[in-house]
């Protein structure tokens, strides 16, 4: 496993890292005990680094998550979970309520302190609410020992463009902006470096759209791209090889992207990922794909509020 530096938060960071999302069972039904044991394989195979919410699962992956971390010794994994999201369209970015949610979390997961707290998308606010409550609780979280770094995420580029000039901010996620099919998180990577931002860089299949199964019906990528999508995918398996393997491999290669996360309730999955991480990327593959994905390359779909989707 490959590690790299994590901006300025002083966290070196495995360039593979385990979303903890689909312990909440939001994408099927969930075994716990199997959970947990996809937890211990992903630390076992060089994975350092975990990030969940409570939004996953209505509380679920973070209940999940704190058992399996229980046994195991708090230097051995970085952590990061959020606060301002709660349901579909909960959101609450009140400087209380995100202190009593990092309460709440830290007792979840059975730790004292949080490596990183990120605010959780935060495009469905007015920008106010985040520079006049959200980012006062981070630094206080901050200052009182309860969290070491503060960041935010959300889907459009232009969240971090608003914030990053001005906020004081230590790390952001970004997802479904640096994959093979959308690779347009290279337009912000002069700023997030020019500030020592620590990224992490999510969901390397596109929320499921690099895959033979189909998206689901929910997806907010146009039809499309899902079609577009999956050709790709069946051509990669017409070729005896797996998308998600190219996907991950692409998303991981890129020194500029310090850590990719990915997620599954799977101990087998998480290990076949680990191990694509340092396996050579098919080079040939990798450029019959993105000729297969160019008519629909670099196309996104709106999150949040029209101030975001309309830069």
């Amino acid at each position: 496993m490959k590690y790299r530096k994590l901006g300025k938060t002083g966290l070196e960071v495995s360039a593979l890292s385990f979303g903890a999302s689909s312990l909440g069972s939001v994408f099927r039904e969930t075994d716990d005990n199997e959970s947990i044991r996809t937890v211990h394989t992903a630390l076992d195979a060089g994975i350092n680094f975990i990030d969940v919410s409570p939004y996953y699962g209505l509380k679920k992956a973070e209940t999940v998550l704190g058992k399996a971390l229980q046994t195991v010794p708090r230097d051995r994994f970085y952590l990061s979970t959020k606060a301002g999201r709660y349901g579909a369209d909960v959101f609450d970015f009140r400087s209380s309520t995100i202190i009593a949610s990092v309460e709440e979390s830290l007792q979840r997961l059975h730790t004292d302190y949080l490596d990183i707290l990120f605010l959780h998308d935060i495009e469905f606010v007015e920008s106010a609410i985040i520079y006049e409550e959200a980012i006062p609780a981070l630094q206080r979280l901050k200052a009182d020992g309860k969290i070491r770094n503060t960041g935010i995420c959300g889907l459009p580029l232009s969240v971090f463009e608003e914030f990053l000039p001005t906020a004081e901010i230590d790390a952001i996620i970004s997802y479904c902006h640096y994959s093979l099919n959308d690779t347009t998180l290279e337009r912000i990577l002069p700023l997030i470096e020019e500030k020592q931002i620590g990224l992490v860089n999510a969901s390397p299949l596109s929320m499921g759209l690099l895959g033979t199964r189909g998206t689901p019906q929910w997806h907010p990528a146009s039809q499309e791209v899902k079609d577009i999508c999956k050709q790709a995918a069946e051509y990669c398996s017409a070729q005896g090889e797996d998308i998600a393997r190219l996907a991950v491999q692409f998303s991981t290669m890129n020194e500029r992207i310090p850590t990719t996360l990915v997620s599954t309730a799977n101990p087998s999955n998480i290990v076949k990922n680990a191990l694509w991480v340092d396996e050579p990327i098919n080079v040939q593959l990798l450029k019959e794909v993105r000729e297969i994905l160019k008519p629909i390359l670099d196309q996104t779909w709106e999150s949040g509020i029209p101030f975001y989707n309309e830069r």
